[in-house]
């Protein structure tokens, strides 16, 4: 396995964004490939800064793509699909997360890095029956903000950022989570306190 991923990481990095795509698919989709694109997307922008945004982009799309492929698997067989794959109990939980939080119950996972789960929250979207369009907007923009976090932080720092990443990676994580949470919950608050004309 660790003779593949190392493969895997060499094509990747040689082809760029389209193998930042491919990965990123594989990772989000059926091929659990932890922090590999994260370092792949470290890594590229470190070689040529001025493409942080192209990886960043290419990286989210491919993320959205696999994602959008469990997504649809899980819409189509609904309870069923979900009975197989999970507890009752934990999938009522984050079902009940759905109904509450809406959107933010799939952002904020895609967010983190891995160890954080988040397939489960990808499929239980789809058996929770979000739309299509909040599906991958939802997904596009939590990964988009997360990659091009990853980006300047390796403009920024360097080498530094791959050893920030894998000793402070959760850390800097929340505290990007807790940005947007509070962000999130102000822009809600303004907007019913507004009066309706």
């Amino acid at each position: 396995m660790h003779e593949f991923l190392t493969h895997l990481h060499e094509l990747a990095l040689a082809a760029g964004g389209p193998g930042l795509f491919g990965v990123a698919f594989l990772d989000s989709s059926f091929v659990p490939l932890p922090e590999i694109n994260d370092l792949l997307v470290v890594l590229m922008v470190m070689r040529h800064p001025l493409g942080l945004p192209y990886y960043a982009l290419m990286a989210a799309a491919g993320s959205v793509a696999g994602c959008y492929v469990l997504y649809a698997l899980a819409r189509r067989g609904g309870s069923a699909f979900l009975q197989r794959r999970l507890s009752a109990r934990r999938g009522d939980q984050v079902l009940a997360l759905y109904r509450r939080y809406g959107l933010l119950t799939l952002m904020i996972p895609a967010l983190l890095p891995p160890p954080a789960p988040f397939k489960v929250f990808v499929l239980l979207a789809g058996v929770a029956g979000v739309s299509p369009v909040k599906f991958v907007t939802g997904i596009a923009v939590a990964r988009a903000v997360r990659y091009l976090a990853l980006g300047w932080l390796a403009i920024r720092y360097g080498d530094t950022a791959l050893v920030l990443m894998r000793t402070r990676g959760p850390e800097v994580a929340l505290a990007v989570v807790g940005v947007i949470v509070v962000i999130t919950l102000v822009y809600w608050w303004v907007k019913r306190r507004k009066p309706v004309n």
